[in-house]
């Protein structure tokens, strides 16, 4: 069968698949809408929870940031996964016990103020807006590719897909789609990369055969792409580059703004017990750790297969002829995402670090005139099988896996929105007697709202798919974790410190990573250029949230400390909350 009619097999079965989960599920109340009704198994929402998890950017960008830089975004993976810890221990079971059903109402409660709740939902539509437009990203590069569309088409495609099944089935509905999903997204990251390990290395594990002996050289894989690398004036893949302090404050960032995400903590509304949202963190991690574990292998042997493409008789050879190129090349060019330019007329196509002061002889010295071939780093793991020359069965599989991963997380991050502006906008704060059919009403258009913004903005990404989140997370990380952390474990902490607390991290955060992305990410709006020369201390953008987090515990601790204590059943409250027994229902209020 022919590549694209495979692909339209795959995609258009598991879209069916997903819509069909949500008219089976749909949402007929509230509660089934924000929680699933409190009935869902923990393992069912482990599944769920790591497909929420696995964004866009796990599947598609976080690979290939690190196949074209190497150990610096590593962050990445230890960020992501060590924050995925601090939500299971410090946060996930206490704010189940506390039986809200969003964010900003935990916040509101326990801060005892209208003012904090709707501080709460502007940081939450802020992060969570700016998370969607990283998957909507991914969704624009997975359509525009295997259904043959422009990124335009495709991103559109993909948001009405959502809103079909978001809007419908809430909750309920987008935590089954969410277990069809990950077993979708799994499949589609691991089988490659088995067979690409098998390829290279004759080792069926990948995180083994990262560190296994390269079949074609007899020295181990991860020396061999050093070598390679090195010769072509890029610098050591498995070595530090960057500043340290820039590095642990981006891991820093990525661990408590994974920890302060509320599409990922509203998941642990959804169980029956405070038991059950421990029980379904550790099956999140097990299953998370399936992809995680892979993603290392997958990023360097995918580098190592390119290079080994534009350089088919060794780097000390003639470049690949651009009318040699595979059909891979030529299936990417056409979406933008791959592009080559002749920049010394010869028609072949040159690959190397033109930025390499020290290279700049050499390359001289062979005729080149600059490094000709772009490639989006988010192509990498959706191209992966068709550079491996893998069956098309496999890159069918892998388009599906990329859509259910933008797709699952999109959804999870728009309920997020959604419930704020109903459940704590409208009911909290502008209508507290509104019916819950007007309320349920309220949820659905909020979340058509939310896709079709996600949607616009989108289409002028401020970055990478990886990238963008990675900006969502340090607005997390300066907003909402500081205020959860401080909510469960102080109580000293008032109203007034919270409130201060949550707009000293925003603003400083968002003003600073406006400053060098451009004002509300438009283009061309930035004040300074986006480079290491140009940040603060050296401190990028994406590393910004924990210094904005701890802005935002030292400006709550200094109102608070200046201020009357909370009440004394405010304080009673907190203490409460940490006695592991019980869980108070939803109050829905």
């Amino acid at each position: 069968m022919d590549q694209y009619y495979l692909n339209l097999l795959f995609v258009g079965a598991t879209f069916a698949l997903y819509i069909g989960i949500a008219f089976w599920a749909r949402a007929g109340t509230t509660s089934d809408f924000y929680a699933a009704n409190r009935g869902v198994h923990p393992v069912t929402n482990g599944m769920a929870t790591a497909a929420d998890w696995m964004s866009a950017a796990s599947f598609l960008s976080m690979a290939g940031l690190i196949a074209f830089t190497g150990y610096d975004n590593s962050a990445y993976l230890m960020g992501w996964t060590g924050g995925y810890v601090l939500l299971a221990l410090l946060l996930a079971p206490y704010l189940r016990k506390f039986g809200k059903f969003t964010v900003p109402e935990f916040i509101g409660d326990r801060f005892y103020s209208k003012t904090a709740r709707l501080i709460g939902v502007l940081c939450l539509i802020v992060a969570s807006v700016t998370y969607v437009i990283g998957q909507m990203t991914g969704v624009g590069v997975a359509f525009s590719r295997f259904l043959e569309v422009s990124n335009t088409a495709g991103l559109l495609i993909g948001a009405a897909v959502v809103f079909f099944y978001a809007v419908l089935g809430g909750m309920k509905g987008v935590t089954y789609t969410q277990v069809a999903q990950y077993i979708v997204l799994i499949l589609a990251y691991t089988i490659p990369a088995i067979f690409i390990s098998l390829q290279l290395t004759g080792n069926v594990l990948p995180p083994l055969g990262l560190f296994s002996t390269y079949e074609a050289s007899g020295q181990p894989l991860l020396a061999t792409l050093n070598q390679i690398l090195g010769e072509l004036g890029f610098a050591s893949y498995t070595g530090q580059q960057g500043s340290t302090l820039n590095l642990f404050l981006f891991t820093l960032t990525l661990m408590i703004g994974t920890a302060g995400l509320p599409h990922v903590i509203i998941r642990f509304f959804t169980v029956p017990k405070v038991s059950d949202a421990r029980y379904s963190a550790g099956w999140a991690l097990v299953f998370i750790a399936l992809l995680y574990l892979t993603a290392p292998a997958v990023g360097a042997m995918a580098r190592l297969n390119i290079i080994n493409t534009v350089f088919p008789n060794g780097v000390e050879g003639q470049a690949l002829e651009y009318e040699a190129r595979p059909e891979w090349m030529k299936n990417w060019e056409t979406t933008g995402l791959l592009a080559f330019t002749d920049k010394n007329g010869d028609g072949r196509m040159q690959l190397y670090n033109e930025k390499n002061q020290a290279f700049a002889e050499q390359a001289a010295e062979r005729g080149w005139q600059g490094s000709e071939l772009d490639i989006n780093n988010d192509i990498l793991v959706l191209a992966n099988p068709e550079i491996a020359g893998l069956p098309g069965w496999v890159i069918a599989l892998v388009a599906a896996g990329g859509l259910a991963a933008a797709l699952s997380t999109a959804a999870g991050l728009l309920l997020a929105i959604s419930g704020a502006v109903s459940h704590d906008l409208i009911k909290g704060a502008i209508n507290p007697n509104i019916s819950e059919k007007s309320e349920l009403l309220a949820a659905r258009i909020a979340m058509a709202v939310a896709i079709a913004v996600a949607t616009y903005l989108g289409l002028n990404p401020p970055g990478f798919a990886a990238q963008t989140v990675a900006l969502a997370f340090g607005i997390a990380a300066a907003s909402i974790f500081p205020v959860l952390m401080m909510g469960i474990f102080s109580t000293r902490i008032n109203n007034r410190g919270a409130v201060v607390g949550m707009l000293v991290g925003l603003l400083s955060t968002v003003i600073y990573i406006f400053l060098y992305k451009g004002w509300f990410f438009l283009p061309d709006t930035n004040s300074f250029a986006d480079t290491p020369a140009s940040w603060f201390l050296g401190i990028s953008p994406a590393a910004f949230g924990a210094i904005g987090a701890l802005l935002n515990f030292a400006s709550a601790y200094a109102v608070s400390l200046a201020t009357r204590e909370p009440p004394a059943h405010i304080q009673e409250l907190v203490e409460s909350i940490r006695v592991p027994r019980g869980a108070g229902a939803a109050t829905g209020h």
